[in-house]
């Protein structure tokens, strides 16, 4: 079984919260810095952020934590990617657009009824299909 694990530069429970809330997932566990046995060496500041959280999608896990400030890198050269009904994509593509950058529109291509590119508010790269072959 292959899962995804993002990091994030301290907005780890906001886009999680987000995604769980626009994907109809379940948050089965989030684990914060300040309350692991390592606590009292983090930073006050960092005893909020997460170090481990565990986000169900359908069938799929989504796995996420914060990365400190010095060890963060902008996600590229990978994305998420998520297929659902058309109608699903339909509705989950604007949200996913809204504050971040959409690279492809979702529209129809020769491989899927519904296609789309976008990098969320968070910096979260997502590929977006609706169906399977185009009708």
């Amino acid at each position: 079984m292959i899962n995804t694990y993002l990091n994030f530069p301290g907005t780890c429970e906001q886009a999680v919260k987000f995604y769980e809330q626009l994907f109809h997932g379940k948050l089965e566990s989030m684990m914060k810095h300040g309350e692991t046995p390592m606590k009292e060496h983090v930073s006050a500041e960092w005893q909020d952020k997460v170090i481990h959280t565990v986000l169900r999608i359908g069938d799929g896990v989504l796995m996420a934590s914060d990365a400190p400030p010095q060890m963060y890198k902008t996600p590229q050269g990978f994305a998420v990617s998520l297929t659902l009904d058309v109608a699903e994509a339909e509705r989950v593509f604007p949200v996913l657009g809204e504050g971040g950058n959409i690279t492809m529109p979702l529209q129809q291509t020769f491989w899927a009824q519904r296609f789309g590119a976008v990098t969320d508010r968070f910096g979260t790269p997502w590929m977006i299909t609706g169906g399977h072959e185009p009708k």
